[in-house]
């Protein structure tokens, strides 16, 4: 018996459908492992995540682009396909709607689907020689300062060579999946996810010399604030959250799992693209 994961955002419309989905689900003989979004919040410092059931068919997810990252979250580092079912304002994450949902489920139960392989960033974050924290994001980590903070400094190295002091709101390391979330809205490049790049992404520079800037994702980026640094957060994928201080180095690179994401016939990456963005007079 096939079983399926069912990732669903707290929402009447979305756990509406969930209930239908999961019924018809269940009269094909499919077994449902259901779990629904959380708030994001603070790193707890415990060890207690729970990750989905490693013998998942494939997982579907109802929500929006947060609920989405939710679900990556809950898969870790197994290799569960993924289809994203659109209940959010923007959904560039969602491979379809949700009218079209059951029609979505046969062509992914006959294997009539595609698998496209998006690069996620390992991220530690390293405190007194000790890692404090270990987390894989497929979007974005964001640093960031508080109402009350100045300007942040950070220090940036790329493969140990001093690149330069971003001084700023805060900043944003991006894979290419992520580069059309927060990177975008800050003025950071749209990047294929096929292209092999990280964007690192200043958030309102004072220098205004200081740009986004695409690396190579081979390379390892290292992050660490200014002396007296207080009031600033590192956030993972907008899901979960850190204070951080001068005390902390944070070390981004390509994680070793990407997610696989699952691809119905007849939809483009450039279509969802335009769409999203209103190119040519396309609508959301």
């Amino acid at each position: 018996m096939r079983k399926v994961g069912l990732f669903v955002k707290k929402d009447r419309k979305a756990c509406q459908k969930a209930d239908e989905f999961e019924a018809w689900l269940k009269k094909k003989n499919i077994e449902v492992v259901r779990r629904e979004s959380s708030a994001p919040g603070l790193h707890s410092g415990s060890n207690n995540t729970v990750f989905a059931p490693p013998d998942l068919f494939c997982m579907f997810v109802l929500g929006g682009d947060g609920t989405f990252l939710g679900a990556a979250r809950w898969i870790g580092d197994l290799n569960i396909p993924v289809l994203g079912i659109k209940f959010g304002e923007i959904g560039f994450l969602a491979e379809t709607a949700a009218e079209n949902l059951f029609g979505a489920a046969e062509n992914v139960f006959k294997g009539d689907y595609a698998i496209r392989r998006r690069m996620r960033l390992k991220v530690d974050v390293v405190r007194d020689n000790k890692t404090l924290i270990s987390e894989t994001v497929l979007n974005d980590i964001v640093i960031n300062r508080g109402a009350l903070a100045r300007l942040a400094d950070v220090e940036t190295h790329i493969n140990d060579h001093y690149l330069t002091t971003f001084r700023a709101d805060g900043l944003i390391v991006a894979s290419p999946t992520g580069s059309t979330a927060y990177s975008l809205a800050a003025g950071g490049p749209v990047i294929h996810p096929d292209v092999p790049g990280i964007v690192i992404t200043p958030i309102c520079p004072f220098t205004l010399t200081n740009r986004p800037l695409i690396v190579p994702e081979s390379i390892r980026i290292k992050l660490k604030l200014a002396k007296g640094a207080s009031d600033i957060k590192l956030t993972f994928d907008g899901q979960k959250g850190l204070d951080i201080d001068d005390r902390d180095t944070i070390i981004v690179r390509k994680g070793s799992h990407p997610l696989n994401m699952i691809t119905l016939p007849g939809q483009h990456y450039f279509d969802v693209l335009k769409a999203k963005l209103r190119w040519s007079g396309g609508r959301v």
